[in-house]
């Protein structure tokens, strides 16, 4: 028998960032899961990574943590437990920037090591930020730079530099709680966050889900220091590669573009930023309060228009 579910809850029918449950008169409660295998050597830094990625979700609706719950897989047979407290103490001190506890969680035992969160959240139903809403007219904001699943390729064959890992590193553990502030105090149209598809991929969802196209500015969109070069050099992930096949036919690209540039645009993010669509009427306001809420990029990418031959142009 199929359960009934309650009027405006949201599942896994859509793409949306998070499960959205009516909880009273004036809130949902949304909830995400997310973990991943390591992509740096440090127990502790991991931690703090998988865990800033978990609340990504929670924030990019719109919404507040309430608390949330380990999850996990160690070899404990091949590995010191004092590694899997490291990466959970990592996790944890995301976890108190946040505002929130842990209760509790799982792990089971594997061969190869991974971590993340379950957070529960809620947020104001005036609040909510969907993908599946920009409108055209809209401008299109991004919150972060570009570029973690490239270096975490070179970081894993020796191939980055230290000052381009430690960037790498603090955009990865900066939370977006700052970005979803700043969106609710403005009000926008959609949103979303920038990760495993990649800035297309991301972008191509909310175009699909809000029937519109966009277009965006390469020179405009941030990218950590260094990481161009390194795809030069061939650092490219498969799960980028994949990215760039799949968005492919929705995309028309300049020619001025390289292979490289586009991979770029297609790349795998692990605790990526906020990609906001708000009216152009609102930019500038929404863009001095993420940069007083100490958002490390502020930029306008693009543009939202009327639904087009192509759901993205990238120039």
């Amino acid at each position: 028998m199929k359960v009934e579910l309650p009027e405006n809850t949201i599942g896994f029918e859509s793409s949306e960032d998070c499960a959205v449950f009516p909880l009273d008169e004036d809130h949902f409660l949304i909830q995400s899961v997310d973990f991943f295998t390591p992509i740096v050597d440090d127990p502790f830094t991991f931690g703090q990574i998988a865990a800033t990625n978990s609340l990504s979700d929670i924030y990019a609706m719109g919404g507040k943590p309430l608390y949330a719950l380990n999850i996990a897989e160690f070899p404990s047979d091949d590995l010191p437990l004092e590694i899997l407290s490291q990466i959970m103490e990592g996790g944890l001190d995301v976890a108190n920037k946040a505002g929130i506890p842990i209760l509790g969680g799982h792990t089971i035992k594997d061969s190869v090591p991974k971590y993340g969160l379950v957070v529960t959240g809620q947020v104001e139903k005036k609040n909510l930020s969907l993908n599946s809403t920009a409108e055209a007219g809209d401008v299109l904001i991004l919150t972060k730079p570009i570029g973690t699943g490239i270096i975490a390729t070179a970081i894993k064959k020796a191939g980055a530099p230290s000052f381009i890992v430690d960037e790498a590193v603090s955009t990865m553990t900066h939370l977006n709680k700052g970005a979803a502030e700043a969106m609710n105090s403005i009000g926008v149209h959609a949103c979303t966050d920038v990760t495993g598809y990649g800035l297309l991929g991301h972008l191509l969802e909310m175009c699909q889900g809000s029937e519109v196209s966009a277009t965006i500015e390469f020179n405009e969109i941030p990218l950590i220091q260094g990481v161009y070069e390194l795809a030069q050099k061939g650092f490219v992930p498969g799960g980028t590669k994949r990215n760039l096949d799949y968005v492919a036919s929705h995309v028309n690209f300049s020619k001025t573009l390289s292979k490289e540039q586009q991979y770029l645009m297609a790349d795998a993010q692990t605790s990526g930023g906020l990609l906001i669509s708000v009216t152009k009427d609102k930019a500038e306001e929404l863009q001095e309060t993420l940069n007083e809420n100490g958002c490390l990029t502020n930029s306008i990418i693009g543009k939202v228009y009327n639904p087009a031959e192509f759901s993205i142009y990238l120039d």
